[in-house]
């Protein structure tokens, strides 16, 4: 039914109607203007200091995939001034799941000293994996380890990571375990974080009951207050635009600004109760003088068979 029929049937809704059909061409319009400025940021943001890469690996269906999920790993990198922050260990190692069509998602924690088989290197902690081979080595020693193959990479440095905090104004997150480390003191309970604060909370083990593993569980909780706190500001006018032209002037990337803004809104589906936060198990032990965890290869399989294709955690994790 045209917009005019419906306003002979219904006279009284007219100016509702109408209303809905400008406002959708201007979020047209607004769309048009982001594609052309991001088509003009995009190709030179190598020429300004990047403190964030997303990379859409070969041979994957993104947000095509027919199940309606998308996986991203999200990798912290530990990066020190003057170091190429994709080519240090990673800091944080978060496997992130989507489904745009149940609106759930799942966090998968991996301890970044997490003993593997890194593809072509041997064997060492996954955490060494981006300085051999980049991040797709880490993403092909994440699949080989849970049995799940990432659609992108998104990685982020320190700097990166206060500056995305910080311009949302903070975000909310659930603290579990009291702890004072990195110059921070956290209390139990649903705390706003700052930049620098979300960024210690994300690196803090020491005084943690488990160290790595609820380190990984603290990252991940991190993820979902930034979700959350980015979708309550959803219902602001041309909020999405302006944080994707921002997010494209410094970060490197292989997308096209269609593929984008689609994945942005993948990722916007979700609704943040519905956001699980996993830890892959394991043991701590030794592989010779280092201190390792070694995953249980087991229950990561099993956890993969249960989310791969709805990013629904259905048996527990």
């Amino acid at each position: 039914m045209t917009a005019a029929a419906t306003l002979e049937r219904h006279p009284g809704k007219g100016d509702s109607v109408v209303a809905r059909v400008l406002r959708r061409s201007r979020r047209l319009l607004a769309f048009g203007v982001l594609l052309a400025l991001l088509g003009v940021v995009v190709p030179d943001s190598g020429q300004l200091p990047a403190r964030f890469a997303l990379i859409k690996l070969d041979e994957v269906h993104g947000v095509d995939a027919a199940d309606h999920t998308v996986w991203i790993l999200a990798l912290g990198s530990d990066a020190r001034p003057g170091e190429a922050f994709l080519g240090s260990r990673s800091d944080a190692i978060q496997l992130v799941g989507i489904n745009a069509k149940n609106h759930h998602a799942v966090t998968i924690g991996v301890p970044r000293d997490s003993y593997v088989d890194i593809p072509g290197h041997g064997r060492n902690k996954i955490n060494a994996a981006m300085t051999v081979g980049g991040p797709q080595a880490t993403a092909q020693a994440v699949a080989n380890l849970i049995g799940i193959r990432p659609d992108y990479v998104f990685v982020t440095s320190f700097k990166g990571m206060i500056n995305m905090v910080g311009g949302i104004n903070g975000i909310r997150v659930k603290v579990t375990w009291g702890v004072t480390d990195q110059g921070q003191t956290f209390r139990p309970g649903i705390s706003k974080l700052s930049g620098v604060e979300a960024l210690a909370f994300s690196r803090i083990r020491h005084g943690l009951p488990r160290g790595d593993f609820d380190r990984s569980y603290d990252q991940g909780q991190v993820l979902k207050g930034g979700l959350a706190t980015v979708k309550s500001k959803m219902v602001r006018k041309g909020f999405l635009e302006r944080a994707l032209e921002r997010f494209a002037r410094y970060t490197d990337t292989n997308l096209n600004p269609i593929e984008l803004y689609r994945l942005a809104q993948t990722v916007l589906q979700v609704n943040p109760k519905l956001v699980r936060t996993c830890v892959l198990n394991g043991s701590v032990g030794y592989a010779g003088s280092a201190s390792v965890v070694f995953p249980n290869v087991a229950a990561a399989r099993a956890l993969a068979r249960d989310v791969r294709h709805d990013a629904t955690v259905n048996h527990g994790c």
